[in-house]
């Protein structure tokens, strides 16, 4: 299968004057998603806009350190070399948590996307909400300090949680693998423990929004990322937007049935993808075939995430049981993929999640395999399969992406409002929803 990826698609501006916000972002976006520094003829040439429109723009963004000059392009002997535009990696910056039900991942991105500072720990055994806040609240002030980066620089907090989630009301409903969670208020909480602007968004959107905000190629087009931790999930990006679906909830995919004849799910059926690929199953299946030893508490976290790394070791040493039980896993995701990529024409699924390290030696091959033969478009364009750039903090990477994109990305949104009701510049925008 090729690999080759679409061009970055960028956004036309507009020259009408009320909505010099939109076309801050778009020149913002524009540049940032460039493979190579712009000049300002070549943002006017991808964006549309008017000559007159991107030097004030590009002003602005300057005077607020969102962008810098990059030195020029090499001289064609036909007038004066174009100054090159570039983002300032430190004119803003966002924090990203991941709440997984084994371990919270906290990071600060930088402008451009790049990882500033990471901090990870698991997560406590007790999955008592007030314990979990606090620890958060407390680790983003550490991780902002270590950063450097300047309190009005930060623009914000982005919790990516395991849903179902009310989005509108930043609130945690009853993920199957937090039993101390029901109806909890997370951004808010965050919000006023921390007094930063706060989003709330599920781990799978977040993860897909962090390949369509620093991914490069992977985070171009439309592509599924198949989230695989404590529990599996589905983010989607189509046609270069995130999709989050009528109440922010896309990508439930556990309860897909993969195998008629598999464990009992809560939901009352045998087989589903969600149940099936928990690693507390996968030790389950290890310890009855004998390839782990038995006593193993499956109640508990830790020892479970100890037996499911040995499990992925002995698969990877060689031939046998082991590795047998993870080819079956990855052709059980691998029907899910089909299914996804065939009901909405994608080009690529992008792998990774807390687990994707430890499965990515099987996973591509068989998942490519059974996608070659399923893909039904395939005459028309490959499918490729491919894991994250972005390693295992990218449910984090995709929290902090949530903000820089909310803040700095197009939103066409803003064309449609009244002039009392127009976006801010991006300037001075604000990652609160």
């Amino acid at each position: 299968m090729s690999s080759d990826q679409p061009p970055a698609v960028v956004r036309r501006g507009t020259n009408l004057d009320r909505v010099g916000g939109f076309n801050d972002t778009v020149v913002l976006d524009a540049i940032r998603r460039a493979d190579e520094r712009l000049s300002r003829v070549e943002i006017a040439a991808a964006t549309g806009l008017s000559g007159q429109a991107i030097s004030n723009i590009t002003r602005r963004l300057l005077d607020a350190g969102l962008v810098r000059e990059a030195g020029r392009q090499k001289s064609t002997g036909l007038g004066k070399p174009r100054t090159l535009l570039e983002l300032e990696p430190t004119g803003q910056y966002a924090v990203g948590v991941h709440l997984d039900p084994a371990v919270v991942t906290t990071v600060v991105l930088d402008l451009t996307g790049q990882v500033v500072v990471r901090k990870r720990a698991e997560t406590p055994a007790s999955d008592d909400p007030d314990v979990l806040i606090a620890g958060i609240a407390a680790t983003v002030e550490q991780v902002i300090a270590e950063a450097g980066a300047p309190r009005d620089r930060v623009v914000g907090v982005g919790i990516a949680a395991p849903g179902p989630i009310d989005v509108e009301r930043g609130v945690v409903i009853d993920p199957p693998n937090l039993s101390a969670w029901h109806l909890v208020p997370l951004r808010d909480a965050l919000r006023e423990r921390t007094g930063l602007p706060v989003l709330l968004d599920k781990d799978v959107t977040a993860a897909a929004s962090a390949e369509k905000w620093a991914g490069g190629p992977n985070g171009r087009g439309s592509f599924l990322f198949f989230y695989l931790g404590t529990g599996v999930g589905a983010g989607l990006v189509i046609g270069d937007e995130v999709v989050r679906g009528s109440s922010s909830n896309v990508g439930e995919i556990g309860h897909v049935i993969v195998d008629p004849d598999g464990p009992l799910c809560y939901c009352g059926r045998r087989g589903c993808v969600g149940e099936s690929s928990q690693p507390r199953y996968l030790v389950q299946q290890a310890v009855q075939a004998g390839v782990l030893a038995k006593g193993i508490d499956l109640d508990d976290r830790h020892a479970v995430d100890l037996g499911f790394a040995e499990l992925c070791d002995q698969a990877a040493a060689g031939p046998g049981v082991a590795r047998e039980l993870i080819t079956a896993l990855a052709n059980r995701i691998a029907k899910v993929v089909e299914d996804i990529a065939n009901l909405l024409d994608l080009e690529r699924v992008v792998f990774g999640g807390p687990h994707w390290d430890q499965l990515a030696p099987f996973f591509v091959d068989v998942v490519r395999a059974a996608l070659e033969e399923r893909f039904l478009v395939r005459s028309v364009h490959p499918f490729v399969v491919t894991g994250t750039a972005l390693g295992a903090d990218v449910g984090a990477v995709g929290a902090a992406s949530l903000v820089l994109d909310h803040t700095f990305s197009p939103n066409p949104s803003v064309l449609l409002l009244g002039p009392a009701e127009s976006a801010p510049p991006v300037v001075v925008g604000s990652a609160e929803r």
